[in-house]
C-alpha cells in the first residue's frame, strides 16, 4: 500500500474534530480499523477513515449507539431504518420529559408535600389504558343506576371524560394531573353523585316530555345576568331575578311555584354549588381543546345567598 494515501492517527484526529484517545477507542473496537501500522506499529488510516469517523460522530451525537453504528457500518442496517426507529425512540422520551417537566413546573407552584408529589408524579406516568380506567371508576361512581333515560346519562359521561392526546401540551398535562386528584377525591365523588342523582330525579318520565334544562341551568342563566350587572343579593332589585328563576325551576319540578322556595329549592343550589365542579370542567376543557366553559359557582352563589336573605325576612 503506497503510504503517502494514508495518515496517522494524530492527522486523523484533526481531521474530524476527534481526540486522539477516541479514535484509538473506536478502533479497538472496530469501529474504524488501521490499513496499516508502521515498523515501530504506530496506526495508519486510510481516505476512507475521515468519511467513516465524520459518520461515527454524527450518529453518536443524535443518540445512536456503537452497536447500531457498527451495522449501519457494515451495511447491516440503512440509515433510513436507523433514522426511523431512533426517531420513534426520541418521541417516547420526549413525551417523558415533557410529562416530568410539567410535573415539576407543577409542584413549583403548588408546593407540595412529599406524598403529594409522588401522586402527582405518578398520575402523570399513567398508561393510556389506566387513565382510562381512573376516568371509569370516578364516571360509574357519579352515574352508575341512576334513574332516568340511559343515553342522557351516556352523553352526560362523555362530556366529562378527558382525552389526553398523545402529544400532550404541558398545560394539558398538568390539567390532566389535577383532575386525576379531583377525581380520585371521595368528597368530590360524593358530592357530584348528589348532584347528579338531584338532576335524574328532576327529569321527566322518559318518552313523556321534550328535555327541560335542570334547576342549575335555570338559575345560571337569569342570576349571572343579575352578577353581570352589579345586583347585589340582598338589593331589592334582585327580587325580581329571584321570583324568576324560582317560577322556572318550579315549571321544571312540575311543582307548584310556592313562596317558600328556600324549603325546595334552596337545598338543590347548596348541593350543586361546588367550586370544584368548575375546576373539573375548566381542566376537562384544557385537556380535550374545548373552549374554556362559563363557570357557574359566581351564579349559585349570588342565588343562594339571595334564598337565604329571603327567607330570613
Amino acid at each position: 500500500m503506497d503510504d503517502g494515501t494514508l495518515c496517522s492517527i494524530g492527522e486523523l484526529a484533526r481531521r474530524t474534530g476527534l481526540t486522539v484517545k477516541t479514535i484509538r477507542f473506536y478502533s479497538d473496537r472496530g469501529i474504524v480499523v488501521p490499513a496499516d501500522r508502521t515498523p515501530a506499529g504506530y496506526r495508519r488510516y486510510g481516505p476512507d477513515a475521515v468519511a467513516r469517523l465524520t459518520l461515527v460522530r454524527t450518529l453518536r451525537e443524535l443518540g445512536l449507539g456503537l452497536d447500531v453504528i457498527r451495522q449501519v457500518l457494515e451495511r447491516e442496517l440503512t440509515l433510513g431504518d436507523v433514522a426511523e426507529q431512533h426517531a420513534a425512540a426520541l418521541e417516547v422520551q420526549i413525551t417523558t420529559l415533557r410529562l416530568q417537566r410539567a410535573v415539576l413546573v407543577a409542584a413549583a407552584r403548588r408546593r407540595p408535600t412529599r406524598e403529594e408529589m409522588e401522586r402527582m408524579h405518578r398520575l402523570a406516568q399513567l398508561s393510556q389504558a389506566e387513565r382510562r380506567r381512573l376516568i371509569d371508576g370516578f364516571l360509574d361512581t357519579v352515574f352508575e343506576g341512576l334513574d332516568g333515560s340511559p343515553g342522557c346519562h351516556a352523553a352526560a359521561r362523555r362530556s366529562m371524560t378527558p382525552e389526553l392526546p398523545d402529544n400532550p401540551t404541558d398545560a394539558q398535562v398538568e390539567a390532566w394531573v389535577e383532575l386525576a386528584e379531583l377525581a380520585l377525591d371521595p368528597d368530590f365523588r360524593d358530592r357530584m353523585r348528589g348532584a347528579a342523582e338531584n338532576y335524574a330525579a328532576d327529569l321527566p318520565a322518559s318518552g313523556s316530555t321534550p328535555p327541560r334544562p335542570d334547576v342549575v341551568a335555570v338559575v345560571h342563566g337569569l342570576a349571572a345576568a343579575a352578577v353581570d350587572s352589579g345586583i347585589t343579593p340582598e338589593a331589592p332589585q334582585a327580587d325580581p331575578v329571584v321570583r324568576e328563576f324560582t317560577a322556572g325551576c318550579a315549571r321544571t319540578l312540575g311543582r307548584p311555584s310556592d313562596t317558600e322556595p328556600h324549603l325546595w329549592l334552596l337545598p338543590r343550589l347548596e348541593a350543586a354549588n361546588d367550586p370544584r365542579r368548575d375546576r373539573y370542567l375548566h381542566l376537562l376543557a384544557v385537556i380535550n381543546d374545548w373552549p374554556a366553559p362559563q363557570p357557574v359557582t359566581p351564579a349559585l352563589d349570588w342565588s343562594v345567598t339571595a334564598l337565604r336573605i329571603r327567607a330570613a325576612r
